[in-house]
């Protein structure tokens, strides 16, 4: 639900189980971010906003009047009424003990919680996450604690000054991450904590050592090829160290006994929590890459302040200025890089904070962390948590289609909603990660940007549908590829081409970082293939052509979104759920007869109806001042 303009002052006003509710789903709850705009100091924004309930109207420019209370929406209530149950129950007949398929896919299931139901364990990803979510809430609680004591012992007297406190601040956070991040990598990893410790230490070296032009090419030549050299050597065991050092046994000798190799199995027998370090070493790789990338950048304006050039207050910057501002020279030190690279609450899945931002957070705690914001959004983490529960105890999708089912033996309508669900366990199983550690950052005192804007459920646009979906990885690919390779233009033919090379580039880089795979190479072309009807459509049908009919122009943008959302439910399901042939087995099992072509048309209608309730959700927004833009 979109932030009122008075943000949380004017939630706080209301009373009731319904404003409760709705201050846990405001979007100034979820991210502050959504409400002010980039440009703009938190603080500057709270103070400009309307203490009363007026609106700011130079905000709601473009923004069309309610029709929430019209004819046409009441008659897409009574669709909502009878499609969305109708989804839920579709999903749920085929997953009873009593449908003939249920033995095919029966092993998947364990005990669940609520009584009569068991739950889908066939996502290891959601099985790893549900099964340490209980040590890593101890860890939320255990590591701001210890972040208390450390301050304890190592406190700043309150007679010091700024910007001497800020340095202090600085220097008092950085070294608890430092230590921290030592004890926390041998913990997880045990010895092979050395290995990432010697790949830190080697790009630490190419940007800190090499002339300056040399930079960039060997940040990226290194950090790719470690994307690569993680994967295809299984993450370096010691073992396989050691027989290439030793040098392949003798043939008269059938076990190898080398000391060198035995010992090499040993240190590989302690690899921590989590041995297979390099799994989720892809998320460190970004941060890796955006120190060197803003040292790189700050060599620029050496000799010069921007602060003092642009008059701005180093407690009160907005969000964007965090990020662009180099920090301070002597900041880009090693116990800094390795405090930064591997800061615990956000170590092992993001979200992604750049390194300036994350210097400029360490000195001046940011205007936007609230403890009732907090506690709000841990409520709000709680729901999910609950929602996927609920989902996984009643709707066994991902074990049906973990069994290799037979697609022509299920109807176009069980198809579809198996497929649909399968989308939103997926969307759900990343939120969950997600949100528990930004959580765990914001107990500790740190704001990184939110991953999920909205449900997958709620997009209809192909290009808005990035901006919005693992948005820290988005405004990555903005700060540090997209933007250096010029960003994207179609007003010419030479300039659609090169975006369309632009784009692919991106989303190359995009498919080999979440894995070496075929299927997510398949995606992020698909994904690249189809910006191009919307980018097309935009170009055919402008919106100032339509200004003396927006009714119509509503109604033809709606049609154009219902095909975005069925390619971008067919790229998903290639990249993350059931490939390429897994794809051409739904689409041949919804077409295989008559009732495929009628399902389809009848679920076009739905989905259009939707796309219809979306489009008025962002006018909502734009009444309040606010404009996502996805």
């Amino acid at each position: 639900m979109a932030a009122s303009r008075n943000g949380s002052t004017g939630t706080r006003r209301r009373r009731g189980p319904l404003a409760v509710l709705a201050s846990i789903y405001d979007l100034d709850t979820l991210d502050t971010r959504f409400t002010t705009p980039a440009t703009v100091p938190y603080k500057a924004a709270i103070d400009s906003r309307p203490r009363s309930g007026s609106e700011n109207k130079a905000d709601r420019r473009g923004a069309e009047r309610p029709k929430w209370n019209t004819p046409e929406y009441w008659a897409y209530y009574l669709v909502f009424l009878f499609v969305v149950p109708l989804m839920f129950w579709i999903a749920y007949d085929v997953s009873r003990p009593s449908d003939p398929r249920y033995p095919k896919y029966e092993h998947w299931l364990a005990e669940g919680w609520i009584p009569g139901r068991r739950i889908d364990m066939s996502d290891a990803q959601y099985f790893t996450f549900r099964k340490n979510l209980p040590f890593m809430a101890m860890l939320l609680i255990f590591h701001p604690l210890c972040r208390r004591v450390w301050n304890a012992v190592y406190s700043v007297s309150p007679e010091v000054r700024a910007p001497e406190a800020a340095e202090a601040r600085l220097r008092q956070r950085t070294s608890f991450d430092y230590v921290f991040a030592l004890l926390f990598l041998v913990v997880l990893h045990g010895f092979s904590a050395a290995k990432i410790l010697l790949i830190l230490a080697i790009n630490y070296k190419l940007a800190t050592g090499l002339p300056r032009k040399y930079i960039p090419v060997a940040t990226w030549g290194f950090n790719i090829s470690m994307l690569f050299a993680n994967e295809l050597c299984k993450g370096y065991r010691f073992r396989d160290i050691a027989l290439i050092v030793a040098g392949p046994p003798a043939k008269d000798i059938v076990t190898d006994t080398s000391v060198l190799v035995n010992v090499g199995a040993w240190l590989d027998s302690y690899g921590g929590i989590m041995s297979r370090w390099q799994i989720l070493f892809n998320i460190t790789v970004l941060r890796l890459v955006s120190f060197n990338l803003d040292y790189y950048w700050s060599l620029n304006q050496r000799g010069s302040s921007p602060l003092e050039k642009k008059q701005l207050d180093p407690a009160n910057l907005s969000e964007r200025d965090r990020i662009s501002i180099p920090a301070s020279p002597q900041d880009f030190s090693f116990r800094n890089y390795v405090s930064y690279a591997i800061y615990a609450p956000l170590y092992l899945t993001g979200p992604i904070l750049t390194f300036n931002d994350y210097m400029a957070q360490q000195r001046h705690r940011p205007a936007t962390l609230s403890t009732a914001r907090t506690v709000r959004y841990a409520v709000r983490f709680g729901l999910t948590l609950l929602a996927m529960e609920l989902v996984l105890h009643y709707d066994y999708v991902g074990a049906i289609a973990k069994s290799r089912p037979q697609w022509d033996s299920y109807t176009p309508a069980q198809i579809s909603m198996l497929s649909y669900f399968n989308l939103h366990i997926i969307w759900l199983k990343l939120l969950l990660p997600w949100r528990f550690f930004r959580l765990w950052s914001l107990a500790d005192g740190v704001d990184p940007p939110e991953n999920m804007l909205r449900c997958v459920s709620d997009n209809y646009s192909t290009l808005s549908f990035w901006r919005g979906w693992h948005r820290s990885f988005y405004r990555w690919l903005l700060r540090y590829i997209y933007i250096p390779l010029g960003g994207s233009s179609f007003r010419t033919a030479w300039d659609a081409a090169r975006s369309v090379v632009t784009y692919l580039v991106v989303f190359t880089f995009v498919a080999l970082w979440h894995d070496i795979s075929l299927n997510l190479l398949v995606w992020g072309w698909l994904v690249v293939l189809f910006f191009l009807p919307e980018i097309a459509a935009g170009y055919l049908f402008p919106k100032r052509k339509w200004e003396g009919r927006p009714t119509a122009y509503r109604m033809l943008c709606a049609v154009g979104a219902v095909g975005n959302v069925l390619m971008m439910i067919s790229a998903n399901l290639v990249g993350f759920a059931v490939g390429v042939d897994g794809l051409k087995s739904i689409v041949k099992g919804i077409f295989r007869d008559y009732s495929g072509l009628v399902f389809i048309g009848t679920a076009s209608v739905a989905v259009f109806v939707g796309i219809q309730v979306m489009f008025e959700i962002r006018q909502s927004e734009l009444r309040r001042g606010i404009n996502l833009k996805c």
